[in-house]
């Protein structure tokens, strides 16, 4: 798996001049005199030959593991190795891993040590590169632009100041120019409050990951450690990167930081060439977890969530109580495009601001993509602040200013910093849950942005700083609550309304768990409708993690209409509640509990009518990681995986939007077709899938089509294996090529799906603009139709062949290309469906799209429901050429099977399709105006609707926030035993309030019997009544 190590900053990590004028890589001694167009910025990771790393459960000398792996290896009589190079530091302390090079293929040897009981996992080692070139492809003599040469010959743009940022959004980054500098980052977070109550980091350990820092350096006083991790024999800083986001932190002089007291911890983990390996970083964290580090900085990030060693090496560093920040990527405007480790659970995910407030349009937006097909992404980053224009260190000392979320990430890093320092003597209050609770608790909401967009919100130091102090440990949730009528923060929850028969709306909550870096739900979470707000009208199913850790977990609330509310329009209202143990790190021992209320509030509408209702195909999707699924759009050379999860919420935002707003219904299948009802659908969308099908599902969907009246509307994309040859990645270190697992489309498994209606695509790779009416799109490396049925009305148009331009240099134009079927029905039966299919998807893809093309998709609709045929379609088709069948998927590589949910890994044959998933309804405990598991409310202020609940959930947290009860290890089951909602007060207890009450009533007796009856009662003259005083009798 490739893995894209990126220093996340869209300015270059260099000095520079007015545009056209020299710019330099900072302290690297190399200076051009070109302009600003000619600088690109490339990233990458490649997997080495003949090095691995093999990871244990535990640690240990590394002469120890190092005789683990020779025993293993000399055993199965693997010779001709050696254990790679490991920082001097390593010999000195206990390790997990060790990296073994081999001569041959590495394969046999990773089986070999594999079989160690003590053994977690063997992997191959990566190399990690960052470089700034600024000689453009052509002037380096690459004859083959179409091939990734992704060392060093990758293009990037380069922006202007204000100048709108390309359309793409792989894992490469761009250069920016930064404008000047408009005031201190530690002003506009007003750190001066803190620092007038004493507190400027002293006691906290920060960690800096990056290019290094010079010792000597004027800007910084408590510089405690700093490490070589990498190759090459120094310490400092010969980029400024690594200078400049320390300065953020910690800078004392000049552009200052936030915690300017606080120890620093340099980890020079990239040379000077900005490369390093992910065994680098493995041997840093383990040194971090050894020096008790409290608070870590990582300004890099990639797509790759599914490196495992990196993954699980993170979780070890907050599970150590290591709070990790991390820069959550530049690829925004586009949905989807989160960078690891930001999005992980445990990790501090910071997106970026401008200097007005707004959010940034480069940084990175949600959902996360680890949950998808089948699941909903959750809700990141955490949190945003300035990120445009920031202040910090110099390499020789001085100012710049750089923007880019890995900017934002040590001004978090700085502030986080500061308020540890508040707190880092108080044990049990300091932890990456307890942190991040107190940043997300205390945002403040950016206007006109989404929760995907700037998750909690703006940070805010000062209210950071007055719940830290009163921190009592407990659970919280993200999103807090759900309300479908907050718009457009819900985004995308309050976009479409609930009815009946739709599919269930899911939202992936993260439950974060200040006790303790384990703990575990007690009981089942509980539903609570409100039946005084129509909660009776909806179902919630739940779904939770078994084990939260480290510090955090999920709970999945999945919520669906009742029958009941077939007529029904307005809103339902309820709150799920739940409950968490966890085993305290206390000498005492036992345990806490805590508890936390999910509001919910949905809108309900009438079952819209079917030919609005539209489903979505998300289970045939794939993407990157875990396999090479290469971009949709072959010009899109600087940006080669297909990376955004193709989601209808991510990168097919836009049709989403423009569908909802021409009154369609989107729902989502995250399961085979075997699992949804047909009747209850207008038309099935099948959108650049890369999966296989089920022949069951192939089956199902014939049926449907013909006797269901199901339409179906297919979106595809290119496929041709050679093709796929040319834009593999090639890697200028080993001279290998890393090959494609499918094309833009699967277009095999897609001719398979539409035999029954002798519909099938080619594998000629075409591209070209096209007008229909008054319309006009750009089909972009697309495909053509090989057949079609004699009733099909088909469009054809000239296009060029980007296959032959991209094998041979040269390109033919074809005229009458047939890239648009109509279908009209199927059979002369009434109930049948339509079908339509395009041969392109780019068109409706957020990620690289050039033009796009949801006039052609209404027109599609249009047909699909009401067989409407607009005039400039009504032809027939006309084939210019013979197009030939694209072979088998597997014939180009084996590899596909490892990805995919239909064939097995094995023998590549189809496996027996899985169940259709039945959710589990929670059971209702109605409530009409109470919550009996929270903290007492005035008793003015009874709780009647989810408002309300908001408010006191809010109120509880931030100003009550009542200790949790302690229970002794041996009351546990006692407790779990009994309902979450019971609260059994002692004997003692109950006689007590029953001799007060009685004593009550006796003095008000006594004192009602004794008054004058002749009193004056003042009458309410609304009501023409006697008003009562205070204390009279009724």
């Amino acid at each position: 798996m490739l893995r894209f190590y990126v220093l996340v900053s869209l300015c270059a990590f260099i000095g520079h001049r007015a545009h056209g004028e020299e710019w330099c890589l900072g302290g690297c001694g190399h200076c051009h005199n070109v302009t600003t167009s000619d600088l690109f910025v490339e990233f990458s990771t490649d997997t080495i030959p003949g090095e691995f790393i093999v990871s244990f459960k535990g640690y240990y000398r590394l002469r120890v593991l190092h005789q683990y792996v020779q025993h293993r290896l000399i055993s199965a009589g693997i010779s001709d190795w050696e254990f790679g190079e490991r920082s001097a530091l390593v010999a000195q302390h206990p390790t997990d891993f060790a990296v073994v090079k081999i001569n041959g293929s590495c394969e046999p040897a990773i089986a070999a040590v594999q079989g160690h009981r003590l053994v977690k996992s063997a992997v191959s080692e990566k190399k990690i590169t960052r470089t700034l070139s600024s000689v453009s492809p052509a002037a380096a003599g690459d004859a083959d632009p179409w091939r990734t040469r992704w060392m060093s010959r990758q293009p990037r743009h380069v922006n202007k100041p204000n100048e709108p940022r390309p359309r793409n959004s792989g894992p490469n980054r761009r250069l920016n120019v930064a404008l000047p500098p408009r005031q201190q980052i530690t002003n506009a977070l007003h750190a001066e409050e803190l620092w007038a109550k004493g507190l400027s980091g002293a006691g906290v350990r920060v960690a800096v990951f990056d290019t290094g820092l010079a010792e000597s350096h004027p800007h910084f006083q408590h510089i405690r450690d700093r490490t070589n991790w990498t190759s090459e024999q120094t310490l400092d800083d010969g980029v400024g990167h690594g200078t400049f986001v320390a300065g953020v932190i910690s800078s004392s002089r000049e552009c200052f930081g936030f915690a300017q007291n606080a120890d620093l911890y340099i980890f020079r983990v990239f040379t000077n060439n900005q490369v390093s390996y992910t065994s680098w970083f493995l041997d840093a964290f383990n040194y971090a977890i050894l020096k008790k580090i409290h608070v870590l900085n990582l300004s890099i990030g990639g797509p790759d969530f599914m490196d495992q060693p990196f993954v699980d090496k993170v979780w070890e560093l907050t599970a150590n109580n290591v709070i990790l920040v991390s820069a959550i990527g530049n690829d925004g405007p586009l949905y989807g495009t989160l960078n690891n480790p930001a999005d992980q659970m445990d990790v501090i995910g910071v997106g970026g601001l401008t200097q007005d407030g707004s959010i940034a349009k480069f940084s990175s937006r949600g959902m996360t993509t680890w949950e998808l097909p089948a699941g909903y992404g959750r809700v990141k980053p955490d949190i945003v602040t300035y990120g445009t224009e920031v202040r910090g260190s110099n390499l020789k000392g001085g100012c710049r200013s750089l923007s880019g979320t890995s900017v934002a990430s040590p001004v978090v890093a700085g502030a986080v910093t500061l308020l540890a320092s508040a707190v880092v003597d108080q044990p049990g209050i300091l932890n990456p849950a307890s942190m991040k609770q107190a940043i997300m608790s205390t945002a403040s909401r950016v206007a006109d942005a989404n929760l995907f967009e700037q998750g909690a919100g703006k940070l805010d130091l000062w209210k950071a700083y007055q719940f830290l102090i009163k921190y009592k440990p407990h659970i919280s949730l993200s999103p807090s609550y759900v309300d479908q009528t907050e718009c457009p923060y819900m985004w995308p929850f309050c976009s479409q309304p609930l009815y009946v028969g739709a599919q269930p709306m899911t939202v992936n909550v993260t439950v974060l768990n200040g006790m303790a870096v384990s703990g575990r739900f007690l009981g089942q979470p509980r539903w609570h409708p409100l039946s005084l707000a129509n909660g009776d009208l909806i179902k919630v199913s739940l779904d939770w993690a078994p084990v939260l850790w480290p510090w955090a977990g999920y709970l999945a609330v999945s919520i669906a209409a009742r029958p009941e509310a077939a007529n029904f329009e307005g809103t339902a209202e309820g709150y799920v509640v739940v409950t968490v143990i966890s085993d305290t790190v206390e000498s005492t021992g036992g345990s806490m509990i805590s508890n936390a209320t999910l509001p919910i509030k949905v809108r309900l509408i009438p079952t819209p009518p079917r030919h609005k209702r539209l489903l979505w195909d998300q289970y045939h999707n794939l993407g990157y990681p875990p396999g090479y699924f290469p971009r949709d759009n072959l010009r899109m050379k600087t940006d080669p995986l297909d990376w955004n999860g193709d989601h209808i919420h991510t990168n097919f935002r836009p049709l989403y939007e423009h569908l909802r707003t021409n009154g369609y219904y989107i729902e989502v299948l995250g399961a085979p077709f075997t699992c949804f009802d047909a009747s209850q659908y207008g038309a099935l969308m099948i959108v650049d899938p890369e999966e296989e099908f089920f022949q069951e599902e192939i089956a199902k969907l014939r049926n449907d089509v013909q006797h269901n009246g199901l339409s179906l509307m297919v979106l595809a994309d290119w496929y041709n294996t050679s093709v796929m040859r040319r834009i593999q990645f090639f890697d200028e270190n080993t001279k290998q090529w890393w090959i494609p697992d499918t094309g833009g489309s699967n277009i095999p498994a897609l001719n398979r799906l539409l035999q029954p209606w002798s519909l099938a695509f080619g594998d000629t790779v075409w591209e070209g603009d096209f007008t229909v009416g008054h319309h006009s799109t750009y089909l972009a490396s697309g495909t053509s139709f090989v057949s079609v049925p004699d009733q099909a009305l088909v469009l054809s148009a000239r296009m060029k062949n980007q296959g032959e331009e991209v094998l041979a240099g040269t390109a033919a134009v074809h005229n009458d290309v047939p890239i648009l079927a109509l279908l009209p029905r199927v059979d002369s039966l009434s109930s049948s469906g339509r079908i339509a299919a395009y041969t392109d998807s780019n068109c409706v893809d957020g990620s690289h799209m050039q033009k796009d093309c949801f006039w052609l998709i209404d027109h599609l609709l249009r047909f699909l429901i009401s067989g409407t045929v607009p005039p400039e379609m009504q032809t027939k088709p006309s084939f210019g050429m013979v197009l030939p069948t694209p072979p088998a998927l597997d014939s180009l590589a084996g590899r596909f099977s490892q990805f995919s949910k239909v064939l097995s890994k094995v023998d590549q044959q189809p496996l027996p399709i899985p169940a259709c998933r039945n959710l589990t309804w929670a059971t209702a405990h109605s409530v009409n105006h109470t919550l009996p598991i929270l903290p007492p409310l005035p008793e003015d202020n009874p709780i009647t609707d989810v408002d309300d609940v908001k408010k006191h959930r809010h109120h509880t947290e931030e100003i009550f926030q009542p200790p949790e009860p302690h229970i002794p290890p041996q009351s546990i089951d006692e407790f779990a035993s009994q309902p979450i909602a019971v609260h059994q007060p002692p004997l003692a207890a109950v006689s007590l309030a029953l001799i007060a009450f009685i004593l009550f009533i006796f003095v008000v007796a006594r004192w009602c019997c004794s008054a004058p009856t002749s009193r004056n009662i003042p009458r309410n003259p609304a009501l023409g009544q006697p008003r009562r005083r205070s204390g009279s009798s009724a």
